[in-house]
């Protein structure tokens, strides 16, 4: 749509996603844009640091849309300073909600560019409720549960009505709310910060851990090439803290480094009990990381004895 109303090019370099395909268009074509969910990000951004595609040719790319699911802010950092993405944007949206809720601009301050998803866009309304009761919302630069209302709204579910009365609630106005099921939080500003998904919430002993906010830790390790956090069932605590890693080389990075990265810089409660290491993660068509099917991992490997060196 961007490329139509800019009378600009728009470069398909494979038919499904390849990065070296993707960065060698990118120089060959002296590409401006670049759009991509993280992974897909953290796959080309690998690639650089290992020399497999030139570290020149990048000059032209400023701009582009960074979606999908939440960005660690750590990664943005790493396209702004390797491929020059210095005007990335970010865009919050859901199939439910098409296209985008919110969005931030090349002109946003720098932190708010990198630390959240920016403002809504026009006609969209949003507010954020409590998890526990939906009717109740919530101050300024407090989680809770994002819920979206405006022209964007879906019809529902296809044939699943029951879903649709769960996730689309009308307020005493009869006005129609899509809640999300994302934890975020707004400023007096406007700018709203996804937090996690409430469902990927990992409670420990009665702490509420976000996943996030560890995996934006560990995003800053340079053995550390890939992470995600999920919670996982302990006697003691209810559930407690795993990280699967993708290392940046075979046999770098140890289990006591990671813990201790954490210890140091977070919470002590924030501080992974497992580790393990995996090549790739689960994921659907689009990139996106599945998480439940992370936690299945993580139970079998405990089972097998992994994960506690």
């Amino acid at each position: 749509m961007a490329t139509a109303t800019h009378g600009s090019s728009i470069v398909f370099p494979t038919e499904a996603f390849s990065a070296h395909a993707t960065l060698e268009a990118v120089r060959e074509y002296k590409a401006t844009a670049l759009y991509g969910v993280p992974t897909m990000f953290v796959a080309e951004l690998d690639l650089l640091a290992h020399n497999v595609v030139p570290k020149d040719g990048y000059q032209y790319l400023r701009t582009g849309i960074a979606a999908g699911s939440s960005i660690p802010s750590e990664l943005m950092r790493k396209l702004h300073k390797r491929l020059n993405l210095t005007e990335l944007t970010i865009c919050y949206g859901m199939t439910e909600t098409s296209p985008v809720s919110a969005m931030t601009t090349t002109d946003d301050p720098m932190e708010k560019r990198i630390d959240s998803v920016g403002r809504l866009l026009p006609h969209v309304s949003a507010k954020i409720v409590s998890p526990s009761d939906r009717t109740r919302i919530l101050p300024t630069n407090t989680r809770g549960e994002l819920a979206v209302s405006g022209y964007l709204l879906m019809k529902g579910y296809w044939g699943d009505a029951a879903r649709t009365t769960e996730s689309l609630i009308p307020d005493e106005n009869g006005t129609l709310w899509m809640h999300t099921g994302d934890e975020a939080s707004m400023d007096e500003e406007g700018y709203i910060k996804i937090t996690g998904r409430i469902k990927d919430l990992i409670i420990k002993g009665g702490e509420n851990i976000h996943p996030l906010e560890v995996e934006n830790c560990l995003f800053a390790h340079d053995g550390v090439k890939e992470v995600s956090v999920v919670g996982l069932p302990d006697e003691r605590y209810g559930e407690v803290v795993a990280a699967f890693v993708v290392r940046q080389d075979e046999g770098g990075v140890t289990a006591e480094e990671v813990r201790e990265w954490v210890r140091e810089r977070l919470s002590h409660h924030l501080v992974p009990k497992y580790v393990f290491w995996v090549d790739t993660y689960p994921k659907t068509a689009s990139g996106k990381i599945q998480k439940f099917k992370l936690r299945e991992m993580g139970i079998a490997m405990l089972q097998e004895g992994k994960g506690l060196s």
